[in-house]
């Protein structure tokens, strides 16, 4: 008779020896393989049901009643959740909180991927230290957005045919509160959707009046210290928003653009002494205050201390000054000085004791100062300029030059530089307290190498302009009496009857003041966010004194300056305390090809259909697996990938429920109840399989642990994601159906049962903070719950594990994919039985025979025609492979 045999002997595999090694040749990588639910086939155990236990409520579904998780029972839980008060920080537990300001999204926005982003990164923090057992608040809230605000609004009024001015402040501002209570919600639902465990109770609005109070306080405060000043000053102004903004709020983008060349004449001279100037803004012309060349340069050194002809002007003579700033390499070296609408110019200058000559009214038109063209828009100036050089002979050429433009965030129009009077903080004092935090490491700023950008920006920090020209915001707290100069004759006051009372004390009972018109910059009241929304400036205040300084501060990384640094130099300023420990900063979501999401780009994913099509658990967890502070790129293929881990997480639980005793076995639970898997004794005790998957499971409870507390939160995820793929669902749940369906053996059963129990429900609670959804759902089937997840004890770390029989478990495994490996490239039908002989030593032969019907189960192999031996049989030699056409079986060794 022809042999077709399938053997394996792997001796060095398989030996006692505590390095195991494979043998490539034999031994490909690790294939996940779908386990099948269907267990028609087995009779041993019949399915038990626990559905009428977690459907009676009406608020969750049993996996058995239910093919896959349905994503519309999220909001369903997310409502339990908030009626049971599990948001709110519990102080029955004896440990620091653990706070988080949420950072305060614009009252006007909605929902977009950076939102998602660190909506998933602040509720994983938050998540997780509620379950460790720390009185947990993250603190909601949202922005009124000045500028973005009052854009809607008056769009809004335009569309009706009302302009602002036409209705006056005090209804303007009316009809933008009715605006924020009818529209203002959006964004804080749609926050609510991703699974935000806010404390909703002490949500926020930085223009309540406990936060106002704040604001008008610093301000005072400052002020008092003379750390706040009035004065004229070179600005970003946004003409079209009629206000000034940050130089952070300014985006430049480089642009094609033209380089203009003029020439001046010189005053005195011939037709032949002139200057030829390149500039990009020919317009700025008739804020002319001189002309400089370098010092070195031989070709303008006769003109040096003569006089220039501004064009266009009626002959208006600037000076013709050296100066070592002039660049003599571009254009033609020689540089017109334009003061009013240049921050370079500006500086120059200041510095060279020159007039500032502003050309410009605050709507982008020209004003008196430049004659016949008063009153042209900027643009249209500039063409008409350039058409009249040339007919009189002064435009000499113009040519293609790229152009760095400044322009708005908010609106997308050109700034123009200009110098307004405005409200300034003098910022150097307060930054050096800020950097001296870092320095000292009550600042821990992740990922470290942000550390160098933010000490750079406050090394280098220059004033900030605190005042905009809206009406929509925090009003300046600053009267101004009737008939007084308004730079020399001012009181700052915490309201307008304290100011009367001031000017009264100053000035006599019948003196009139009028309030400042400009509003303070959002950055303003956003900077006091950490202390403000707990109450201060009372320090009293009982949420003052438990929860600040807060612990964390997580955001984009691009914020580190408009936001971060700031709250920093306030809070220290304020408060004498950093106001939170860490600054987790993530990146940028951009395409699957890497580039920045934009309309024009038609690449924007909306975080609210993502959701519909994969649910919020797929979205948070692959949001989650980026790396701090470096940029994600999202792709439908990640979301599709962890949308089936949400559905082989439900199945796992599908089938753990059908394999648990009955509800009415009390004997079963008891004896389940009981196991102390935090025992070495008991753990030891367990078959190998057993003791391999709750080894593995203590080691990943460290695991992670530490790297939940070094905020690696991508590593988490992975280390999850690995464990119950490729360990528990690939591996154990398979190895147990031996034990469940095969060892007719009640109690080798109950071993199971309660083994894939523990590891199941600690795999729900590791998991929770990344799928907040699913592992509610799935916990809350799961017989004998005496407690909601989200506030389930944290898994106890340094557990019981045996390295020794993990290895041996993992000789199993090895044997098992050469048995499939096998199969596979001798193409045996899959549901084919298949007799083995297995060689190795004595040891290893006795684990490896215990668990014979694991190996049969999982290998396919016929039970009952499985041999082992400590040496080949005799027809056979190493290396030998011998196939025959009949029979089942095939011998296979390794090689030495």
């Amino acid at each position: 008779m022809s042999l077709h045999q399938i053997a394996v002997s792997h001796s060095f595999l398989l030996s006692s020896r505590s390095a195991y090694t494979l043998n490539p040749l034999l031994f490909s990588k690790r294939n996940r393989f779908r386990i099948s639910l269907s267990h028609s086939r087995f009779t041993s155990i019949k399915h038990r049901s626990f559905a009428v236990a977690v459907s009676d409520n009406g608020i969750f579904t049993s996996p058995e009643l239910a093919k896959s998780f349905d994503f519309t029972s999220e909001e369903r839980i997310y409502n339990w959740w908030l009626s049971q008060g599990y948001f709110r920080p519990k102080f029955d537990w004896e440990s620091d909180p653990f706070v988080i300001s949420m950072p305060p999204p614009n009252v006007t926005g909605s929902l977009h991927m950076g939102h998602a982003m660190f909506v998933t990164l602040e509720d994983i923090m938050v998540r997780y230290h509620r379950m460790r057992g720390r009185p947990t608040l993250w603190l909601p809230g949202t922005d009124h957005a000045g500028i973005a605000t009052q854009l809607v609004v008056e769009r809004m009024l335009a569309s009706e045919g009302i302009k602002r001015v036409e209705l006056g402040r005090d209804e303007f501002e009316k009809r933008v509160w009715e605006w924020k209570e009818k529209y203002g919600g959006t964004i804080t639902n749609q926050i609510k959707r991703l699974g935000a465990s806010c404390d909703w109770t002490r949500e926020c609005f930085t223009l309540d009046e406990q936060l106002s109070r704040a604001v008008i306080e610093a301000f005072i405060r400052l002020h008092e210290k003379g750390l706040i000043y009035q004065g004229s000053y070179m600005v970003n102004w946004s003409p079209k928003l009629q206000t000034a903004v940050s130089d952070l709020e300014v985006e430049y983008s480089e642009e094609p653009g033209t380089l203009y060349y003029i020439k001046y004449r010189v005053a005195g001279g011939s037709r032949s002494d002139f200057l030829t100037i390149a500039t990009t803004r020919p317009e700025t012309l008739f804020g002319d205050v001189a002309i400089a060349v370098h010092p070195q340069d031989e070709r303008y050194s006769k003109y040096v201390g003569k006089m220039a002809i501004v064009p266009m002007t009626y002959g208006r003579h600037v000076p013709i000054i050296s100066d070592k700033y002039v660049d003599k390499d571009f254009g033609t070296g020689v540089l017109k000085i334009s003061p009013g609408h240049d921050h370079n110019d500006y500086v120059l200058a200041r510095r060279l004791g020159l007039p500032i000559l502003n050309v410009m009214n605050k709507d982008g038109t020209l004003n008196e100062v430049a004659g016949l063209y008063c009153g042209l828009d900027r643009f249209e100036a500039r063409k008409k300029l350039w058409s009249d050089l040339e007919e009189t002979d002064l435009a000499v050429k113009m040519e293609p030059h790229s152009l760095r433009v400044p322009r708005s965030q908010r609106g997308g129009e050109v700034i123009e530089p200009l110098v307004s009077k405005q409200w300034f903080v003098t910022m150097q004092p307060l930054a050096e307290k800020a950097l001296l935090a870092v320095e000292k490491g009550e600042l821990t700023i992740i990922p470290e190498r942000f550390e160098k950008i933010y000490n750079h920006w406050l090394t280098n920090i220059k004033d900030w302009c605190i005042s905009r020209q809206l009406w929509w915001g925090h009003r300046i707290p600053v009267w101004y009496i009737v008939g007084k100069d308004c730079e020399e004759e001012y009181i700052v006051a915490r309201s307008a009857e304290e100011a009367l009372m001031k000017a009264r004390d100053k000035y006599g009972k019948e003196v009139e003041v009028y309030q400042d018109p400009d509003v303070l910059d959002t950055w303003f009241s956003s900077a006091l966010w950490p202390f403000s929304t707990l109450g201060w400036p009372d320090e009293l205040a009982e949420d003052f004194k438990r929860f600040y300084p807060t612990t964390m501060l997580e955001t984009g990384h691009d914020i580190l300056f408009f936001w971060v640094a700031r709250m920093v130099m306030m809070g220290i300023e304020f408060t004498g305390t950093v106001p939170f420990s860490y600054v987790y900063l993530h990146g940028l979501i951009r395409d699957s090809q890497g580039r920045k999401m934009s309309k024009t780009l038609g690449n924007v994913i909306d975080p609210l259909d993502t959701i519909k099509e994969f649910g919020t658990d797929a979205l948070r967890f692959t949001l989650a697996l980026g790396t701090s502070g470096q940029d994600l790129n999202l792709s439908t293929e990640r979301l599709t990938a962890n949308k089936a881990f949400t559905n082989k997480l439900w199945n796992a639980g599908k089938f753990v429920l059908q394999v648990l005793p009955n509800r009415d076995n009390v004997s079963g639970w008891q004896n389940i109840e009981a196991c102390k898997f935090n025992t070495e004794g008991y753990l030891l005790r367990l078959p190998l399989p057993e003791c391999w998957v709750v080894s593995k499971l203590h080691m990943l409870i460290d695991a992670v642990t530490e790297s939940y507390n070094k905020f690696f939160f991508g590593d988490v995820g992975r280390e999850i994601y690995d464990f119950f793929w490729g360990d528990f669902a690939d591996w154990y749940i398979e190895a147990s159906k031996a034990r469940i369906y095969h060892s007719g053996d009640d109690s080798v059963a109950l071993v199971a049962q309660t083994v894939l129990l523990y590891v199941f429900e600690n795999i729900l609670k590791l998991l929770h903070p990344f799928m907040p959804f699913v592992t509610e759902e799935l916990w809350q089937a799961l017989p004998n719950r005496r407690e909601a997840l989200i506030i389930s004890s944290w898994p106890q770390t340094a557990l019981p594990r045996s390295t020794d029989l993990v290895k041996r478990f993992e000789n199993l495994q090895a044997l098992t994919r050469a048995i499939r490996n096998a199969r596979a490239e001798y193409s045996v039908e899959p549901a084919k039985r298949i007799t083995a002989s297995i060689v190795g030593s004595e040891e290893v032969i006795q684990y490896i025979s215990e668990e014979k019907e694991v190996l049969a189960l999982l290998s396919k192999l016929d039970l009952g025609n499985i041999h082992f031996a400590d040496s080949p049989p005799g027809m056979f030699t190493l290396n030998h492979i011998c196939f025959g056409s009949r029979t089942k079986k095939c011998f296979a060794y390794s090689f030495h």
